[in-house]
């Protein structure tokens, strides 16, 4: 019986020497990443809370990059770029509803193990998060509050509500394209959350009436919802989880958990393309 040799991917030319040159661990600067769990408690469960949310930041931090890509994309009038970018920021939310999945294994008794350590820590805190909602257009101002000691962080957040949302560049775009939306709308303070307008909704009525005359803008309309959608889930997953794992007690950050959580359900980013359903 022969003795098989083992594998050596260098036969195939496989590179195994990397002194001095680029390697995986470098290029993803892993040494940082890998580094930075840093468990306050000896508990078990710690390291899966830290990763969970230290992982959904770098999922949030691409969604950021693709958003503010599709926003431009979509004041360019270059519309293809922003379906894909769209599409993708749909799909980072399905992978962060997945996430929700694991952190779910961690029952109340393994989480109040080390829930002291966190302090005033809470995902409310997220700048991150913050900058989402604001290029998606829920322009609440007493949000920037939790920022106002990083003077960094705030000055972006602060410019962030100066610049039309992602919605107020769709609509634009409507109204440079045919699809008359009304003056005030397009001239309105964008510092402040877009209000939902009947007007709008016929603007947007008129494109889900005639979709082969307005494919671009009907498509746009759509990944807006696709993107809402996964987005909606993620909140109530959220919801969910936190009230699976600490009931109704107040958050580490001092909101009314669960009771906060199920209001934010409520916000409709993109109100007009959900209300003209019912239009139709």
């Amino acid at each position: 019986m022969s003795i098989r040799k083992p594998y050596d991917p260098a036969n195939e030319g496989a590179q195994m020497e990397f002194d001095g040159r680029m390697a995986y661990l470098d290029y993803l600067k892993l040494d940082s990443i890998l580094e930075a769990q840093s468990p306050l408690s000896d508990t078990h469960d710690e390291m899966l809370f830290i990763i969970q949310h230290q992982t959904s930041e770098l999922w949030i931090k691409l969604a950021i990059h693709e958003l503010q890509a599709a926003r431009q994309a979509i004041r360019e009038d270059n519309l293809a770029p922003a379906f894909k970018m769209l599409s993708r920021v749909a799909r980072i939310f399905e992978q962060l509803n997945s996430a929700w999945d694991v952190l779910r294994t961690m029952t109340p008794s393994e989480y109040t193990e080390f829930r002291e350590v966190l302090g005033q820590s809470s995902g409310f805190q997220s700048w991150q998060y913050r900058l989402v909602e604001y290029l998606l257009g829920n322009r609440n101002q007493a949000m920037l509050r939790p920022h106002a000691h990083r003077p960094k962080i705030m000055k972006m957040l602060e410019a962030e509500m100066q610049i039309p949302s992602i919605y107020d560049e769709a609509l634009r775009l409507l109204d440079r394209n045919g699809v008359k939306v009304p003056q005030a709308m397009l001239d309105r303070d964008v510092s402040k959350t877009h209000s939902p307008d009947q007007d709008v909704a016929d603007a947007w009525k008129t494109i889900y009436q005639s979709p082969q005359q307005f494919w671009p803008l009907y498509e746009l309309a759509e990944k807006l919802v696709d993107f809402e959608d996964y987005f909606r889930r993620w909140r109530f997953n959220h919801v969910t989880t936190v009230e699976r794992i600490i009931g109704s007690k107040r958050g580490t950050g001092g909101t009314n958990g669960v009771s906060y959580l199920r209001k934010m359900l409520d916000v409709e980013l993109f109100p007009e393309l959900w209300s003209v359903r019912t239009d139709l």
